[in-house]
């Protein structure tokens, strides 16, 4: 069930990644014969050449049944752990008179395998619960049953192991090299990633989760068999895959349980869990660990194993520049010390990328950022995080969402990012704008949406929205009025539209007429008003094709964009369009003749005033030394400006004045002169 929801919940984060067909060469080929598993699971562990045989002799060790080494007294459950109870023998002995004779020396037997090991599943419990309460609070911990099989792991290991009897002293000088490398070395350099475990039969215990975080960006690779079937041999010699990058992998969790004759005899017995790893690959790391307490044995080895698993883990696997996920369909080593959430490219895959968005989006939360509206420094949850991963201060979110619901322009109501148009989210606008501005907003969406429906006619008399028959007839589902929907008239089967200016003349012919009361005049002269209002607006007005609204072009090219509804359309033409194709084919141009003529008298004010000078002074004057363009002088100043480059030069000697200041003065050429 763990599996499940990670692989759900990353499954939402839309991708920019790309797919491409590529041969894995560093993933193992099946063997065509029955030694697939044994051939694969030495390919993985190849690198661990220094640790070959320990792991060989550890695996073969495991491959006997673990019930063996259980205490019959300890209870295995799955979900929720249920710690056992304990019971006195007086408290059985009162109880003999309820039992038969057979069941009272069933109990009898059972309380003496309780007081034998009742210090045992003491400790036992103690060490099950806190993983357990542990699991709850830390990141990609196991869930219960996972709890409960580390737990399972670690007393086998544990029960395993052949620990040698020690003088006191020796316990003693153990104890306090154990309390100053987890108290003063990995508490101190880990932090907040260490985790200290109650003791478990006197032992000490402590998890820790080791980040690699040095790494940088990474590439994640990942196959996929043709056939989907998980361990199929591919007949392409091009396998499928899928890569993609983060910044930051899911953390190796390393527990650790102490035994007394650590450091001195024994090292400490550990798990190694890893989400996204193939336990072979885990098993290899593992035996990697084991190598190093070989190397340095009587020593503290627990700091040197978190630090190589930081810095030189992926090296050791070979993924210095690229992780390769699985192989799948690959049975487990029986390696006991490795744990691994490895389950199939689709639940993998989801979850590194849901821990890696998890954990940017943490780091953006502690960190300070400029806002590129106000241009300001605010803390990392002071802003406002859109789809499209542009953010922006609350502050002037909020502004921009309360300014386009005032101003009803909620069509722009999008990432304020130029060239971007991306969404901002229901949920989001809801706390941006409160319970009034978001009703306003949903209004106004509505109305929006049903203005661009071409099918929909509002009613003439209550103004709700009704439905466009292929007639053009429409009836209201509230007053059931049924009106034209051309001319917004009573139906009139068979018979013609009346056109606005027929309509207009007849209204005003009516207002002369005694048989209608004071109320009929005032609403048939409002309808005047609005007739006489349109005619006006429609003289240099065009409608949108999509909601009918009219607008005015004042300058610029003939590509239209309506407010109202967003539909692009040509002015000249009034057809819909969507991009530029429409002008290229030359039925409409893109900027008409005169709007050229006015931008380009815009343009350059001097050019006109320059020419005006040019035909008034042309007695007067003198060609630009740098392009030839004819400038005069006006009234006495020398220095001459040419409109056509920009350049300053000097009347007297015609040369090009770089600075007027150094130019002219007592040592160089008279600004001012008559003639």
């Amino acid at each position: 069930m763990r599996r499940a929801r990670r692989g759900s919940r990353g499954s939402h984060h839309q991708s920019n990644d790309t797919w491409s067909v590529k041969p894995h060469r560093g993933t193992p080929q099946q063997p065509p014969h029955g030694s697939q598993e044994q051939q694969q699971e030495s390919n993985l562990n190849s690198p661990s050449t220094s640790s070959t045989s320990n792991q060989q002799q550890f695996l073969n060790s495991t491959q006997e049944p673990h019930k063996t080494h259980r205490n019959p007294s300890w209870k295995y459950r799955r979900g929720h752990v249920v710690k056992t109870q304990f019971v006195k023998r007086s408290d059985l002995d009162s109880s003999k008179h309820e039992l038969s004779s057979e069941d009272n020396n069933a109990s009898l037997g059972v309380a003496e395998d309780v007081n034998v090991d009742q210090n045992e599943n003491k400790g036992r419990e103690v060490l099950e619960s806190k993983i357990e309460e542990d699991g709850e609070k830390i990141e990609g911990d196991e869930s219960h049953d996972g709890a409960d099989d580390l737990v399972n792991r670690l007393e086998e290991l544990r029960l395993r192991g052949d620990e040698p009897e020690l003088p006191e002293e020796q316990l003693s000088i153990n104890e306090q090299l154990q309390e100053d490398e987890q108290l003063l070395v990995i508490q101190s350099i880990y932090g907040d990633n260490v985790f200290t475990l109650e003791e478990h039969m006197g032992l000490r215990s402590l998890k820790i989760h080791i980040h690699l975080e040095g790494c940088g960006e990474k590439i994640i690779t990942t196959k996929f068999n043709s056939s989907n079937v998980v361990g199929a041999k591919s007949e392409a010699s091009d396998d499928f895959s899928y890569s993609f990058k983060v910044q930051h992998l899911p953390p190796i969790v390393l527990t650790c349980l102490l035994p007394k004759s650590y450091p001195s005899h024994l090292p400490p017995y550990f798990t190694l869990s890893v989400q996204w790893l193939h336990p072979a690959r885990i098993s290899g790391l593992c035996g990697q660990l084991e190598s190093l307490w070989k190397e340095q044995e009587g020593q503290e080895v627990m700091y040197q194993w978190a630090e190589w698993l930081q810095n030189f883990s992926l090296s050791y696997l070979g993924f210095d520049k690229e992780i390769i996920l699985g192989p799948y369909g690959i049975e487990n080593t029986g390696d006991r010390r490795a744990i691994s959430g490895s389950v199939s490219p689709d639940v993998d895959v989801p979850f590194i990328r849901s821990y890696n968005e998890d954990k940017l989006h943490e780091n953006f939360l502690k960190g300070l950022h400029e806002c590129s509206i106000c241009l300001s420094e605010h803390a990392g949850f002071d802003f406002v995080r859109l789809p499209c991963k542009h953010f922006y201060c609350w502050k002037c979110m909020e502004t921009y969402s309360n300014m386009h619901i005032s101003e009803a322009t909620i069509t722009k109501l999008q990432c304020p990012e130029a060239k971007c148009g991306g969404m901002v989210p229901p949920a989001l606008l809801k706390r941006l704008l409160g319970d009034e501005g978001y009703e306003r907003w949903e209004s106004l969406m509505l109305q929006k949406t049903l203005e661009s429906m071409s099918d929909v006619a509002y009613c003439p008399r209550c103004e709700t929205p009704c439905i466009e028959d292929e007639e053009q007839h429409a009836q209201c589902s509230k007053c059931f009025f049924s009106f034209c929907t051309l001319c917004r008239e009573r139906r009139h089967v068979g018979i013609a539209c009346m056109t606005p200016e027929i309509k207009l003349r007849v209204l005003q012919e009516r207002q002369s007429s005694s048989q209608l009361d004071h109320e009929q005049k005032r609403r048939e002269r409002e309808m005047i008003n609005e007739l006489l209002s349109m005619k006006e607006i429609m003289r240099d007005a065009k409608q949108c094709p999509s909601c009918k609204m009219a607008i005015s072009r004042t300058e610029g090219c003939n590509k239209i964009v309506c407010e109202n509804c967003g539909q692009y359309f040509c002015y000249r033409c009034n057809s819909a369009i969507s991009g530029y194709d429409h002008f290229r084919d030359g039925a409409c141009e893109l900027f008409p003749q005169e709007m050229i003529r006015e931008w380009e008298e815009r343009v350059n004010v001097r050019q006109v005033l320059g020419q005006v000078h040019a035909q008034l002074f042309a007695d007067r004057g003198l060609p630009c030394p740098n392009c030839r363009q004819f400038n005069a002088k006006v009234g006495n100043n020398n220095h001459l400006f040419c409109w056509a480059c920009q350049m300053h030069y000097c009347y007297l000697c015609k040369k090009i004045v770089r600075r007027g200041s150094q130019h002219y003065g007592p040592k160089g050429c008279k600004q001012h002169t008559e003639g």
